[in-house]
């Protein structure tokens, strides 16, 4: 892997929303500690604690506070950032809400998606764009191959459902406003989107996401409830999707519209696991040697797909990413971090050392592929 050009970074103007999110307040933590100058713009943490907040991000970026569906406040910043490169996270992540509230995710991941594409255009500034979507965009089979960026985009649920019509509006935008055929001459902004499978690690706190509700029974001492023990899941620590994104970034903004595409990011294969066995192993890592889980008894409630798994050959193959972590690895970097959060350090100072190994254990892997 080639990895990140730290000297492309530095000084860059970069526009990320959803920065107050547990993804978005890593990658801000890590173009931060790059030199890049950080424009956020985001609703408040959408939970407490958060990493947002534990980092002191407000304190290291330009933040400005809005509602990505609203068009006027987002245009502004935008306008007023003049980013070079934009990262769009802003999103309704969780796929149980998307039950409870189908219209909010919707209007949020679909029309928010539109509007920074809107807000974009009238922006001369902007070179690279990279919109955040999910491995769940896809038309679910359940099979055993992993999904290609060129297969069929669907999803069951509204989450899964809301992110393949972002996809369909980037296309469209792509197509209608920033085509490939008059970049350099209409205008100069290269776009694409990025697939990403189930990302852990420290800092998420979010409701019905299964590492932070393992995390937080253990710091109660309780056993774990695992509702779907069987369920394959492509995990991957944070880090790996975000170097892709940034690896894709830097090719939009040097080479163009050659990389405006959908790229899909995701773990080796046999780091495709299943629910229970992420379960069983963080409670392994626990400081406590007590930690528990149990299998909860009955049918979900809500329909899960059992298995999903992404095939990222184009991405290791065309941009040279490839994942660094091993899911262990990922696991247990997690733990280290929430254990730093129990020890009351510097959380900031706990990201930017897991960023260090990780960067050094990707220079490590590059010799030995030499």
């Amino acid at each position: 892997m080639k990895g990140i050009d730290p000297v492309f970074w530095k000084d860059k103007k970069v526009f990320i929303t959803g920065v107050t999110g547990f993804k978005g307040s890593w990658l801000a933590i890590w173009l931060v500690s790059l030199g890049a100058k950080v424009y956020g713009y985001a609703l408040d943490p959408p939970t407490v604690p958060s990493l947002f907040v534990l980092s002191s991000l407000e304190d290291k970026i330009k933040f400005s506070k809005g509602d990505i569906r609203n068009l006027e406040t987002l245009r502004q910043s935008v306008t007023e950032c003049e980013p070079d490169i934009v990262f769009h996270l802003a999103a309704q992540p969780i796929v149980r809400q998307s039950y409870e509230e189908p219209i909010l995710t919707y209007e949020t991941n679909v029309i928010g998606t539109a509007k920074l594409l809107e807000a974009i255009r009238g922006c001369n500034s902007v070179k690279a764009v990279v919109l955040i979507t999910t491995d769940k965009c896809y038309d679910n089979k359940e099979w055993v191959w992993g999904y290609r960026e060129i297969d069929t985009l669907g999803g069951y649920d509204p989450y899964s459902s809301s992110k393949a019509c972002a996809e369909l509006v980037v296309s469209a935008y792509r197509s209608s406003f920033f085509s490939p055929q008059e970049y350099g001459k209409e205008h100069h902004v290269a776009i694409a989107s990025a697939r990403a499978g189930n990302v852990i690690g420290g800092g998420d706190w979010a409701k019905d996401r299964i590492v932070p509700d393992t995390v937080k029974a253990l710091m109660r001492g309780e056993p774990v409830t695992v509702r779907n023990p069987k369920a394959i899941r492509p995990w991957q620590h944070v880090l790996e999707p975000l170097c892709g994104y940034m690896m894709l970034a830097e090719k939009l903004y040097t080479v163009g519209p050659d990389y405006g595409e959908a790229w899909n990011f995701g773990p080796n294969s046999y780091d495709e696991r299943s629910v229970e066995y992420l379960v069983k192993t963080l409670c392994a890592l626990w400081p406590d040697a007590g930690a528990q889980y149990r299998i909860e008894s009955g049918t979900a409630d809500l329909h899960e797909a059992a298995y999903l798994k992404l095939d990222c050959s184009k991405a290791r193959q065309e941009l040279g990413w490839q994942p660094v972590w091993s899911l262990e690895k990922a696991l247990q970097a997690t733990v280290d971090w929430y254990t730093s959060f129990l020890g009351k350090r510097n959380l900031y100072e706990s990201c930017i050392e897991q960023l260090t190994e990780y960067e050094e254990d990707a220079r490590k892997n590059d010799e030995r592929h030499v």
